[in-house]
């Protein structure tokens, strides 16, 4: 039978890195400042009669989606829905990735619903996915804003989109709960952008 304490002392060390990197990410004022810069472009594109698109594979994918249903329904309080719309559909997805590839599901989704002035946000935990690298060349041959969130140095995107974040961490799963933390903020302060105006 194993041990429940050695069982405990896992999880607990789980929650201690969580811990640290989610200290090491807030304690550089330069995150709060970069989610309330791009609050303001979220909330300019949406005005202007734009959109939010966000893509990612994995539980990435499922970040996006959650990352955008908090802005077409609801995050903490009633308001008009933010239009948004995450890359699950899987239909196209399947569609694409047996007609054109999996690296094209994503940049042909860009390409058919991405507008300029939209905004264009990627997960990618490496930043090496080549899926996402196509989509961010599709986003900003468009004209769209571009945001990666990135981890491990960030990889082929390191340095490309218009706004991007490389979290510390050395799993997915780390740099996922991070990518959330800014996912989470980024809703709140785009609805506080857009009840301003």
């Amino acid at each position: 039978m194993r041990s429940t304490t050695r069982d405990a002392g896992t999880i607990q060390s789980e929650f201690d890195t969580y811990a640290a990197l989610a200290q090491s990410f807030a304690g550089d004022p330069s995150n709060a400042q970069r989610v309330e810069s791009l609050a303001r472009v979220c909330a300019d594109a949406v005005r202007g009669g734009g959109k939010l698109l966000a893509v990612g594979n994995g539980g990435s994918c499922a970040d996006a989606v959650h990352f955008c249903e908090e802005l077409t329904g609801r995050y903490r309080d009633d308001r008009a829905p933010i239009p948004a719309i995450a890359c699950s559909d899987a239909g196209h997805i399947t569609c694409v990735g047996n007609d054109y590839g999996f690296d094209s599901i994503f940049s042909r989704w860009v390409q058919g619903l991405g507008r300029k002035g939209d905004v264009l946000i990627a997960l990618s935990t490496s930043g090496n996915s080549a899926n996402i690298v196509r989509a961010i060349d599709s986003g900003q041959r468009i004209g769209m804003h571009t945001v990666t969130l990135l981890g491990k140095g960030g990889g082929q995107l390191a340095g490309v989109a218009d706004t991007e974040w490389v979290m510390p961490g050395q799993t997915s799963d780390r740099i996922q709960e991070l990518h959330m933390l800014v996912l989470h903020a980024l809703v709140g302060a785009i609805e506080r952008n857009l009840s301003d105006s």
